[in-house]
């Protein structure tokens, strides 16, 4: 009877089995794939412009006055402040655009302010990050960089856990308005070497990579 129980119990684990890697089939399968992109952009140049975001490090410089020159991290409310301006919005904005902001606020009290402002750390706004969830080594969100790929992206989260079932991750990405899901096949671009499932990374996307059920 005992016997007959276990072998009974093994069948019905083996069926569970069955049923969830054909609905994995069925689910990913029907998932458009994206085009491949090279590990290096043949013609490479700059991106979209950086957009400040909270907590990033800023060198803002005024010309001929160290005074008002200031190394500053944006607050987590996205505002920043030096001497003679205080809560001063920065999140959403290039580097460029505070710049000329800053110098619009301290004509008030100078003619002709030159100011500059550079990007010393950063983490970018939450719409410009890219999230990583699920198994892989670190899961976390990252900055954007111009031209990131998938590769890219996964040097940066250490790579998949040994749980992983890289070959049914899921890219959630906004295009038009709309939230779209594509397939990715991580395991066989850097456990395989298949450069083909190399794909473009683009600002705002979410990965999500699932654990193996066996």
């Amino acid at each position: 009877m005992a016997a007959s129980i276990k072998l009974y119990s093994k069948a019905l684990v083996a069926a569970f089995l069955a049923l969830s890697l054909a609905g994995c089939s069925v689910f990913y399968g029907s998932l458009e794939e994206l085009p491949p992109e090279p590990f290096v952009s043949p013609n490479e140049g700059p991106g979209p412009a950086y957009l400040i975001g909270p907590l990033d490090v800023l060198n803002i410089h005024v010309w001929r006055n160290p005074d008002l020159t200031r190394r500053v991290t944006v607050r987590p409310d996205g505002s920043v402040s030096i001497p003679l301006i205080d809560d001063l919005a920065a999140t959403g904005k290039t580097p460029a655009e505070l710049a000329k902001e800053i110098g619009e606020e301290l004509e008030v009290i100078m003619a002709l302010p030159s100011v500059t402002v550079m990007v010393d750390s950063f983490n970018g706004p939450f719409g410009q990050q890219v999230r990583v969830v699920g198994e892989a080594g670190t899961p976390q969100a990252i900055p954007y960089i111009a031209n990131m790929t998938l590769l890219d992206v996964m040097i940066q989260v250490g790579g998949l856990t040994e749980f992983a079932a890289g070959d049914q991750a899921t890219l959630i990405r906004v295009v038009d308005g709309e939230q779209k899901k594509y397939r990715l096949k991580i395991d066989e671009l850097i456990r395989d070497g298949n450069i083909k499932k190399n794909v473009k990374i683009l600002p705002g996307d979410v990965l999500i990579i699932p654990e193996s059920i066996l």
